[in-house]
């Protein structure tokens, strides 16, 4: 739990912290969709990660007294983001991409959300939308957070679980949906500088379970963007990426275990190095066959399902999900 809540002002400020890295093309919309936002009282910080186009020059035409640039050498986001951190002076913390945008009213409904209730963090949902389309023609999907309040074990158990806790619940949930105390990020830490497609899923566990639970903001909306597979670094997938995944989900059970060692956290904990194992293979199985001896030492009777229906079920439950992998990944070789 965090500490007894302290005195508040009648509007915080939020730190709205972007890591800049060749989101040139996109930067501007993603700005502009902070400033106007309805909350008043924001400062920007933007971080350029050693950016090779014009990112940096874009920037640059919004430096003010209330947008702040900051440049570094190529590090990673994740290093951006605490560089970020390390200047804001905010009550709570935006976190956004530079090729992303906020609904006008994001900061301000969950501020309001957050006030009332003290050391809790606040999530909204997201609309995913396709690099060129209209991100305003797409409503947001309803998500099984949209409940309400959630404790943070949880809420990890139904977000890490998925469908081992119920059909509705798992799925994703984009860095930007958040808005966070800036109390709750001190008892945390600071995001781990590892290179990773999921550094921002270890880094919300730590804030989430660091927190007194999880709100939901109705109305406000994140518009996320999305690229083909492989033009970010979530959409690596090479072997120094899966490494990385394996260490992250490691640091994320580390953190769930610390917090609740009950049969149940053992089981999503497993459902997730199991995901691992099904994501490696078979194109690094050494890696594939240790995420899975994880899984199984957290819960041996556990069993991973991939497919559920169709052909690839059938295979499966006659040979093996990695039979049903292997073949694909030969499919794939010779197109």
């Amino acid at each position: 739990m965090v500490a007894d809540q302290p005195e508040s002002s009648a509007s915080p400020l939020v730190s709205v912290i972007i890591p800049l890295y060749n989101a040139g093309n996109y930067l501007s919309a993603c700005i502009n969709s902070v400033l106007a936002q309805t909350w008043p009282n924001i400062e920007i910080i933007i971080v350029d990660d050693g950016s090779t186009d014009n990112s940096f020059s874009v920037a640059k035409t919004f430096e003010s007294e209330k947008v702040k640039l900051l440049k570094q050498i190529n590090q990673g986001a994740s290093v951006a983001r605490n560089t970020g951190l390390k200047q804001a002076k905010g009550a709570y913390v935006q976190f956004l991409d530079a090729d992303d945008i906020l609904s006008e009213n994001k900061i301000g409904q969950q501020v309001t959300l957050l006030e009332k209730n003290y050391g809790c963090i606040a999530v909204c949902n997201t609309v995913h939308f396709e690099d060129g389309t209209n991100p305003f023609q797409c409503e947001p999907i309803t998500e099984w957070y949209n409940d309400g309040h959630f404790e943070p074990v949880d809420f990890l158990i139904k977000l890490y679980g998925g469908p081992v806790i119920g059909q509705e619940f798992g799925g994703m949930i984009q860095p930007n949906a958040w808005l966070t105390p800036r109390g709750v990020i001190d008892k945390a830490g600071f995001w781990n500088e590892m290179r990773s497609p999921d550094d921002d899923g270890e880094f919300f566990c730590r804030a989430i379970l660091a927190s007194n639970g999880v709100c939901y903001a109705a109305g406000a909306v994140n518009y996320y963007r999305k690229f083909t597979a492989g033009e970010s670094l979530s959409g690596q997938r090479n072997l120094e990426a899966c490494k990385s995944i394996l260490a992250i989900t490691d640091l994320k059970a580390a953190h769930l275990l610390g917090s609740n060692s009950e049969n149940v956290v053992k089981t999503v904990l497993s459902r997730l190095y199991w995901e691992n194992a099904y994501g490696f293979y078979p194109a690094f199985k050494s890696l594939s066959k240790e995420a899975e001896n994880k899984a199984k030492d957290l819960a041996p009777h556990f069993k991973f399902q991939p497919y559920r229906t169709g052909v690839k079920h059938f295979i499966s439950k006659a040979l093996s999900w990695k039979a049903v992998k292997y073949i694909q990944f030969l499919i794939n070789e010779v197109n």
